[in-house]
């Protein structure tokens, strides 16, 4: 499948020469793989616009009659229209999209093995992502995501209805490793009516960018999987009345299209920063004795003002048990720089206790040649509930955890005496004193961007509290864009 791979983004290379980036090869690829695929699965689509239609033609026929497929698809009710809407043809040689199409059909893909299939688009997904920059937003590394997944253990056989979401998808990486573990940890185990429910009617989304959501629907497609992608701002339509047993989400970073205060009645903290926000959605949306796992930037650790009311808010309303500190360079080579978090809570219970794993100090940067693994995690994933909670328990057992090196354990009260600054450091990095190991420029230059964010943050919130008499109640700044990270937002790829 590796050779599937390297041969289709080969020909994503030649066709840098027509005018088609990276983004655009990645749709056009979705459009016409999805139409291989349901050519050979027999899927209903509308007389003379399905594969063989496109077999048939050559030349600007070719062209003219691909632009009417996406048109006419895209109309359509259902996945097909959901996978096609606001589709575009980004080819102006004739000769390049048949070479394209006639490459797709030399596999039979519906034959492949559904992880066969999965990994080829997959692999191309983290292509796009590491060569094209700002990718990196819309795709979360799998092995982050994995082991977030094999912590919160998010087992569907809980309940009868049992709910994933993911409010910032991203391609769905999220929700994808979410399935894959429960098809692992639980296989033969399923039920019939659970193995139904896997594929369909378990897993949702929100996703704020058309074409990412396509890429989403496509990726759940080839997983086997069904899901509810909803395409708008997860923030602006809030929560209306869907709520969920389990959140996974890795929120876009940074503040480019920020500035605006979300006019929520549920948002108890009025603030522009996007990733307070959305831990304020996060506990909207959340079911009582539902749990969540959020990858968050490290100034929502320590922001104060609006990031220390969110904080106080959280541990309120929820058992903030677990924050894991990422180690430097987890995005590479998405995005590089960036410092993270993934926060874990149960809601319903206040905060009695916060364990802290520091996988940072002393800790190797991840780069191009050493990328993040399954085993970078595997002390922190062993330690984060030793005894499994049983089926059916809204929480991690932490009553059995103990401390070691990098996993320490800290009291409401430690934390309260600290203005709920959970940006908490004990280990002394002996790195930093180093001179052959120093930091790389881009990681300064990004916690710098940090700092500033949050210093922009408090102005913008001081600004609203003046209101007309003051900046008339605008941003001080807006639209400013720092390195992000996503999600999907894997990813969010």
């Amino acid at each position: 499948m590796t050779d599937v791979v390297q041969r289709l983004w080969g020909f994503c290379n030649t066709l840098r020469h027509d005018g088609i980036n990276y983004g655009d090869y990645i749709e056009q690829l979705t459009y016409l793989l999805f139409l291989k695929l349901a050519d050979e699965k027999g899927v209903p689509v509308p007389d003379g616009f399905g594969w063989a239609s496109l077999l048939e033609l050559s030349g600007t026929d070719l062209t003219d009659h691909y632009m009417e497929t996406l048109r006419r698809l895209g109309r359509e009710e259902g996945l097909l229209g959901d996978i096609f809407a606001g589709a575009l043809s980004k080819f102006r040689e004739p000769v390049n999209l048949k070479k394209l199409i006639l490459l797709i059909n030399e596999t039979e893909w519906a034959e492949l093995d559904v992880d066969l299939k999965a990994e080829a688009y997959e692999g191309l997904l983290q292509k796009y992502a590491a060569e094209q920059k700002g990718a990196g937003q819309y795709f979360t590394p799998r092995a982050a995501i994995r082991a977030i997944v094999r912590c919160i253990r998010p087992d569907i056989g809980q309940s009868a209805d049992y709910t994933i979401h993911d409010p910032a998808v991203g391609t769905a990486g999220f929700l994808i490793a979410a399935a894959e573990w429960n098809l692992k940890e639980r296989g033969s185990t399923l039920e019939r009516e659970e193995q139904v429910r896997l594929k369909r009617g378990t897993f949702s989304g929100g996703e704020i960018v058309l074409e990412t959501r396509r890429l989403a629907l496509m990726n759940l497609y080839l997983h086997g999987i069904e899901a509810d992608i909803r395409y708008g701002d997860s923030i602006a339509e809030g929560a209306g009345d869907r709520h969920y047993d389990c959140i996974l989400t890795n929120p876009p970073f940074g503040t480019k299209g920020g500035g605006d205060v979300p006019n929520r009645d549920d948002f108890t903290v009025a603030t522009s920063n996007k990733q307070l926000n959305f831990v304020q959605h996060v506990l909207s949306i959340l079911k009582p004795g539902g749990r969540a796992a959020m990858v968050l930037p490290d100034n929502v650790l320590f922001e104060e003002h609006a990031g220390r009311d969110v904080r106080r808010l959280l541990m309120e309303d929820c058992r903030l048990h677990t924050v894991l500190r990422l180690p430097v360079g987890t995005f590479t080579p998405y995005s590089t720089g960036v410092k993270a978090n993934v926060v874990f809570f149960d809601k319903g219970l206040p905060t009695d206790e916060v364990w802290i794993y520091d996988l940072r100090s002393n800790v190797e940067n991840i780069t191009k040649g050493k990328p993040l693994t399954a085993e970078i995690f595997a002390d922190f994933v062993a330690l984060y509930a030793p005894a499994a909670p049983s089926r059916g328990r809204a929480s991690v057992g932490v009553g059995a955890r103990a401390e070691s090196e990098r996993f320490r354990r800290f009291t409401r009260q430690q934390i309260a005496e600290r203005d709920d600054n959970l940006d908490i450091i004990w280990l002394k990095d002996d790195t930093l004193e180093n001179p052959d190991d120093l930091p790389e420029p881009e990681d300064l230059v990004a916690e710098a961007l940090t700092q500033l964010e949050s210093a922009l943050d408090a102005l913008n919130e001081l600004a609203n509290q003046l209101g007309p008499n003051g900046n008339n109640g605008a941003p001080l700044a807006s639209g400013t864009e720092f390195p992000e990270a996503r999600r999907s937002g894997d990813g969010k790829c």
